[in-house]
């Protein structure tokens, strides 16, 4: 498999896959998800599902930028089934989004008519502008700069309008951004039998990891064991956050 670009997207399609992914990264970094969360998409793909990763640029007015990537997402996925890239139009569609990306998918599921399986929601959180760009505060901007909608206009908009009844919410033991707990409240509010929350090792930027290639030399060094023992703290995590999110997709996947 390997990565195409298609209607704006950055596209992963498996053999015969079993589901599609629509994937939404974080605000800084979601301008080449095909590269940031390289790892944790290709193992989605390894196992059956295929990957639209959507990029987009950070702006105030996250209304447009949820249109955007969703018309950016719908052109790829009907061009894929054109071409029958992906033969079977009734796949079930997940969104898996990380960050800002998970405010994303909870706006695209309670502004517009979208048929989803369930969505993923990996470190949510909703912050103010003032909070969230640098130098707002400190330059008296905070009243003038806000995003669209406002923390508060969006939870009001999952509270009344988003119907992805099953959501997985993941957050990490060391994440300080996380703001999970609040939308799981408002999310048991709708769909209370059908939300599952999972707390993980990691950091907000645990799903940014790649796998660490470590090639030892002709004689096993100590140097050689502080890289190796690098590698699978960093990678341990990463791999918990993957085994989480395949057992969700699919209960009866093997470990």
């Amino acid at each position: 498999m390997d990565w195409k670009e298609i209607s704006g997207n950055w596209v992963l399609i498996p053999r015969n896959p079993i589901g599609i992914v629509h994937f939404l990264g974080g605000a800084f970094v979601a301008t080449a998800p095909q590269i940031t969360y390289r790892w944790l998409l290709e193992q989605l793909a390894t196992k059956g599902y295929a990957v639209i990763a959507t990029p987009f640029v950070n702006t105030l007015d996250h209304y447009a930028i949820a249109k955007s990537v969703l018309l950016n997402f719908e052109r790829a996925l009907e061009r894929l089934q054109d071409s029958s890239a992906i033969r079977k139009r009734y796949l079930p569609i997940y969104g898996i989004g990380h960050s800002m990306g998970c405010k994303l998918h909870l706006l695209i599921g309670s502004l517009f008519p979208v048929e989803r399986a369930g969505n993923i929601l990996i470190s949510y959180n909703n912050y103010a502008a003032r909070d969230a760009i640098p130098l707002v505060e400190q330059f008296n901007l905070a009243a003038a700069v806000e995003f669209t909608p406002s923390p508060l206009e969006t939870n009001q908009l999952v509270q009344e309008r988003y119907v992805i009844r099953r959501n997985l919410l993941i957050k990490f033991s060391n994440d300080t951004l996380d703001q999970s707990a609040a939308l799981t409240e408002l999310l048991k509010q709708r769909f209370s039998d059908m939300v599952t929350v999972q707390t993980l090792l990691g950091t907000h930027t645990t799903p940014l990891g790649q796998d660490i290639k470590w090639q030892t030399g002709e004689s096993f060094s100590p140097f050689d064991a502080l890289g190796q023992w690098f590698r699978q703290e960093v990678y341990r995590d990463l791999q918990e956050l993957q085994r989480t999110v395949l057992l969700w997709l699919n209960p009866l996947s093997p470990p």
